[in-house]
C-alpha cells in the first residue's frame, strides 16, 4: 500500500488505534475531544485499506469506538466528517446512528491543491445503534 494513502501523524490530544485483521495492519482509527464543558463532545475518524472495504469492518470499528467513547468517556455527542462523495463511509456511519448535519464546503485539500466538500455527521448517545 502506498505510504501517501495513510494519514499523517496524530494531531496533539488525539488518541489513535491500529486496525488489525489476521495480524496485519489494515487501518487506523482516531479520536479527540472538546474539553470545554459547554461544548463537550468527541470527534472520530477512520481509515481502512481498500483491500478490506465491503466486509463490514468499518461498521464494526466505528461501533466499538463509539461504545468506548459513550460508555467509558461519557460523551453524549460524537462527530465525524467523511468526504461528501464517500458513500460507503457515510452508509457505514449511518448504520450505527450518525445523521447528516450539513455539508462543509471546500473542507479538505487534496494532494493536488484542489478542495473537496466534507459531510458533518453527528451521533447522540441516546441514538447509538449497538
Amino acid at each position: 500500500m502506498p505510504d501517501d494513502d495513510w494519514p499523517e501523524a496524530l494531531e496533539p490530544d488525539t488518541t489513535g488505534y491500529t486496525v488489525l485483521t489476521d495480524d496485519r495492519i489494515v487501518g487506523f482509527a482516531q479520536w479527540y475531544f472538546e474539553a470545554d464543558p459547554q461544548y463537550r463532545h468527541a470527534g472520530l475518524d477512520l481509515f481502512l485499506s481498500a483491500e478490506v472495504h465491503g466486509r463490514g469492518l468499518g461498521t464494526e470499528v466505528i461501533r466499538v469506538l463509539c461504545t468506548h467513547l459513550i460508555d467509558d468517556h461519557h460523551h453524549h455527542r460524537l462527530v465525524i466528517d467523511p468526504n461528501v462523495a464517500n458513500a460507503a463511509a457515510i452508509a457505514c456511519y449511518r448504520k450505527v446512528g450518525f445523521t447528516e448535519v450539513g455539508v462543509m464546503r471546500e473542507y479538505e485539500m487534496r494532494h493536488d491543491g484542489t478542495w473537496d466538500d466534507g459531510l458533518l455527521m453527528d451521533l447522540l448517545a441516546r441514538e447509538f445503534v449497538r
